[in-house]
């Protein structure tokens, strides 16, 4: 194998973890978001995305005769666990992953913008193609959270003027 298909694998394998980490704290942050329903609903839509995300990138690294690495994926997940239950005690906790979930979406735009050049280098066609359409969902959800950042802002500080023990959810 190729030194930069060696890079590639390797690079699909950081992301499909990424994703893994993704997910989970996708999980954690649902679970106690509560009072932003319009926020929630796009979350519980994007998680649906980074689960479908992890399957392409899975299936590219199946069809290359490689696969996903345990090790990564497990240290992702503690990572995002870790994350998630960090928030508990933060009483903008919305706010905290809100800035979190928009860094973690353009962390995310750049590793499927080099996943692309090192694909389309290599002549993965059907790498290119998955990463391509991961990267359409990363973006759209960076929009979105971008558009919605003050207006959820707005509901947070209403929310704290009048509930301020419940303004995090």
């Amino acid at each position: 194998m190729s030194e930069s298909r060696e890079w590639l694998v390797q690079w699909l394998r950081d992301a499909h973890a990424m994703e893994e980490q993704a997910e989970t704290i996708l999980n954690g942050q649902l679970s106690r978001i509560e009072n932003y329903p319009e926020l929630t609903d796009r979350m519980r839509l994007h998680l649906d995305e980074t689960r479908q995300q992890a399957a392409r990138l899975k299936a590219c690294l199946d069809r290359m005769d490689e696969g996903s690495s345990t090790m990564k994926d497990a240290a992702g997940k503690l990572v995002a666990m870790a994350q998630s239950l960090s928030g508990i005690f933060a009483g903008d906790e919305v706010m905290k992953g809100s800035l979190a979930s928009y860094t973690f979406e353009h962390m995310e735009i750049a590793s499927y913008t080099i996943l692309i050049a090192a694909a389309e280098s290599l002549g993965e066609t059907e790498v290119v193609r998955a990463c391509e359409e991961n990267l359409r969902e990363e973006v759209s959800m960076a929009e979105w959270l971008k558009d919605h950042l003050p207006s959820t802002t707005e509901q947070f500080l209403a929310r704290a003027d009048t509930e301020s023990d419940s303004a995090k959810r």
